[in-house]
């Protein structure tokens, strides 16, 4: 272990901020159909400016054909929309406004906005609509926006399925939209679930595809396609809510398998125009690493890193990202205004604690370039994971889990010192911050 900070110092590619920083990343993307993004956090400006300038130059100089994120459909949907100009929305922000949904930062944010507003203009100079780059979202917690979306595709296309279609949905009217209140219910055997009725009405759909894209060429394809993922939507997110109770293995693993779902879905949608659609994806760490080589993998849960490797080998291509100290927005308890956090040093025995023993503010690491380096990287340390909520008071307990780095990903960004992404929507608790002056040990 001594010896591993200069090993690391002798293998980085340092960022200096010029536009040489990502070069080594995107000679080693060339070839690839996916390439996953993380972030140890949901609330890092740095990843989310990285993110998307990895993601301009995989779109510009290897023609990636799309963005998903980890966020819910009919929300992206709408951005990806405004992206292409084919709906009313006058600017970035507006076509933001539908992440209303804790936690709105997460994609309401100043990095997402400036992105948002170069892919419109990226895609306003495309000669031809199948040119134009999309963005999409993978998540499942869209039940009530989801039923909303297929309803209104219906009412358009076809009235009688709309009201057929209605009827089925109805079963959730007696919740009150309230998801949690339906998982409860449902799941405890209190109440009938609506498990048929969405089955069925993604079954229904399916059958009368032909009929629907007989309208009008692409556009009606394209419309098909959103119906028919947000009642896919509506029904894993209704399988979801009812096995929460069960534990956290299976919603996660119910979640994931979703989302990569949705991506092959996605992408077999492109194939149709692209021939070989290339996506590249952002989400958490502990979604596009290789769950094998961490904790969770270990008690049986899985991710998009993982079945994408799976099932597209060395054309999927996994990229962390981690901090050992800064700012970031995150929320002490679920629904509550986010807050712009201190992030307390990483501890002891973490790889951010490594990377950060080496000097090097920011830096790339290859691991298959270095494969001395990985070696050394390879037996397990703790990996920082802060989500939508941030309690540094339980850090240890709550903000890390055992990995194996060279095993979790193809490579890592680290950015020593970070700050917290700055909502669209700043409340006063995000605007006073939070500063801690003393670091208690033993957490």
């Amino acid at each position: 272990m001594s010896q591993t900070p200069e090993h690391i110092r002798q293998a980085v590619h340092p960022l200096n901020g010029g536009p040489e920083d990502f070069d080594p990343l995107l000679e080693r993307c060339a070839n690839a159909r996916i390439v996953l993004l993380g972030e140890a956090t949901h609330g890092t400006h740095e990843f989310y400016q990285a993110r998307a300038e990895i993601t301009r130059r995989l779109i510009t100089e290897h023609g990636f054909h799309a963005v998903a994120l980890e966020a819910d459909w009919p929300d992206a949907w709408r951005v990806g929309q405004f992206v292409k100009g084919v709906n009313g929305d006058a600017g970035a922000a507006d076509a933001l406004t539908g992440f209303k949904r804790f936690p709105q930062w997460m994609w309401r944010n100043s990095d997402m906005l400036d992105f948002v507003g170069w892919l419109r203009s990226h895609n306003d100079g495309s000669i031809t609509p199948e040119g134009k780059v999309g963005i999409y979202g993978l998540d499942l917690y869209s039940l009530n926006d989801s039923i909303t979306a297929v309803l209104e595709y219906l009412k358009k296309v076809d009235p009688a399925a709309a009201q057929h279609f209605s009827r089925r949905y109805a079963c959730f009217e007696h919740f009150g939209g309230n998801t949690q209140r339906y998982g409860l219910f449902t799941g405890t055997g209190i109440s009938k679930s609506c498990e048929e009725e969405v089955v069925s009405a993604v079954a229904e759909l399916r059958r009368s595809r032909g009929g629907y894209l007989g309208l009008d060429g692409q556009t009606a394809e394209d419309a098909y396609f959103c119906a028919e993922q947000n009642a896919i939507v509506v029904a894993d997110s209704e399988n979801y809510y009812r096995t929460m109770l069960r534990g956290d293995v299976e919603s996660w693993n119910l979640r994931d398998r979703h989302m990569m779902d949705t991506l092959l879905s996605l992408m077999e949608h492109l194939d149709k125009i692209h021939g070989r659609s290339k996506v590249v994806v952002w989400a958490h760490n502990s979604h596009v690493g290789h769950a094998t080589a961490t904790q969770m993998g270990r008690r049986g849960e899985f991710n998009i890193g993982q079945l994408a490797r799976e099932k597209f080998g060395n054309e999927a291509f996994l990229v962390g990202f981690t901090t050992h100290s800064g700012t970031v927005t995150a929320a002490s308890e679920w629904d509550a205004p986010c807050e712009r956090k201190s992030v307390r040093p990483a501890l002891a025995y973490s790889y951010e604690n490594l990377f950060h023993s080496t000097g090097i503010p920011q830096f790339w690491l290859d691991f298959s370039k270095n494969p001395d380096v990985a070696e050394s990287l390879r037996h397990p340390l703790l990996e920082r994971a802060i989500g939508v909520i941030y309690r540094p008071e339980s850090e240890r307990a709550s903000h890390y889990f055992t990995a194996c780095l060279p095993d979790q990903f193809d490579g890592i960004f680290h950015f020593d010192e970070t700050r917290a992404v700055e909502p669209l929507e700043q409340n006063a608790f995000w605007e006073a911050g939070e500063v801690y002056e003393t670091y208690p040990s033993g957490l």
